[in-house]
């Protein structure tokens, strides 16, 4: 049996990278996938791929930081599906930066939306899931949050908010039925790993190489690959870790405990 059947699940920026992979995964594991999502081309683009592979989505334009949006896609997903089950809040932007060298936009901007943002949908996600008797959330934090990364200043302290506001929820809510855990990824090869290559790293020749650099920092010796991070994604919001709730989880190659 699928195991996520009849489960309704949302994934924020789950039109592409890690998002994309667990929206794809919940699909084929019988969820019907509520897509929220800034990129509406991207998250059409993964909505239809699981309509292609007979499963249920519904991609949803939402600026998670803005709190009517987040109301408007949460009441567009129970139109769709009926009420939710499960929060997975992915959607994120990275920063590169050091205290000194990031500005105070950057900064506002990079906590607007990794920790506003997920703030905002577990307010108006948990009372329904309360309602309901119980669910699952699962926030996307980063090892980030426990260690130290150079040039991730603002990015840090953004996840060391996910990861903060996850053993709340957790202790706040266990009574009521609802687990919530965070998964602590390493470096995942994603668009925007391509992305700032390209920005940084013009040249071919040195863009390969700073790929292999990046590659060989995790002791496993490579990145991540999404789609490892939809696996524990999965097992973490089925039941089979149902006894599962305010716990961390490092998906890095062995970053955290072999460095």
């Amino acid at each position: 049996m699928n195991k996520l059947d009849d489960k309704v699940a949302i994934v924020t920026g789950g039109g592409k990278g890690i998002g994309r992979a667990i929206s794809l995964r919940f699909a084929s594991e019988g969820a019907k996938v509520a897509i929220w999502e800034k990129d509406v081309d991207a998250a059409v683009e993964t909505s239809k791929q699981i309509s292609d592979s007979s499963g249920m989505a519904v991609s949803i334009e939402c600026e998670i930081s803005d709190q009517s949006s987040v109301l408007n896609a949460l009441k567009e997903t129970i139109d769709a599906f009926g009420k939710p089950t499960h929060l997975v809040n992915n959607a994120g932007i990275a920063h590169v930066g050091t205290a000194t060298t990031t500005t105070e936009e950057d900064f506002d901007r990079v906590m607007n939306v990794n920790t506003k943002g997920l703030f905002l949908c577990l307010q108006a996600v948990i009372p329904v899931l309360v309602d309901n008797g119980g669910g699952v959330i699962l926030n996307l934090a980063s090892i980030a949050s426990r260690l130290g990364i150079a040039d991730r200043f603002a990015y840090s302290a953004s996840k060391g908010s996910v990861l903060a506001m996850t053993l709340s929820v957790a202790k706040d809510y266990v009574e009521k039925g609802i687990r919530c855990n965070c998964l602590c990824p390493g470096r995942v090869h994603t668009p925007f790993v391509d992305g700032f290559l390209e920005k940084y790293y013009p040249d071919q020749n040195e863009r390969d190489q700073k790929f292999t650099e990046l590659s060989k920092y995790q002791p496993i010796g490579r990145m991540g690959e999404p789609e490892e991070i939809a696996s524990l994604a999965t097992f973490l919001c089925s039941e089979e870790a149902s006894f599962i709730t305010g716990g961390a989880y490092d998906v890095d190659g062995g970053t955290m405990t072999l460095r």
